[in-house]
């Protein structure tokens, strides 16, 4: 549980825990702000790999994926996926915390709510 994502203002903001909160301010320092984010894990073993701004993430996956590929390590490539977007903070931060986490969220990505706005996507389920 030492990094944590947390959603302010619109924006993914990624804490590491471990560090103590400011005596001026009483926040923590960020390590990583973006609008969207991304995932990159492996799709067997649920293994998370990367995480943070999707264009860097997208970028390490299709380097590491030619990397493998070009060392004969085809299957171990094609394992690795990346899924980015305005995601739930609980589900990145389970993703981050409990080994496996990401292939339960992946067969469910379908069906989780807009990660900006939860509560509007409740209220829309339960009008429906």
């Amino acid at each position: 549980m030492d990094m944590q994502y947390q959603l302010k203002a619109g924006s993914y903001y990624l804490y590491d825990m471990r560090e103590a909160p400011s005596a001026v301010t009483g926040e923590r320092r960020f390590k990583l702000k973006t609008d969207t984010v991304a995932i990159a894990f492996d799709v067997h073993t649920g293994e998370v790999h990367q995480h943070g701004n999707p264009a860097r993430i997208q970028s390490w996956a299709t380097h590491t994926r030619r990397r493998l590929r070009a060392a004969g390590a085809q299957q171990a490539a094609n394992d690795i996926v990346v899924v980015s977007g305005p995601l739930p903070v609980d589900e990145l931060n389970k993703c981050l915390w409990i080994t496996g986490y990401c292939r339960r969220m992946l067969q469910r990505l379908a069906s989780l709510p807009h990660g900006k706005f939860p509560r509007a996507a409740e209220q829309w389920r339960k009008a429906a």
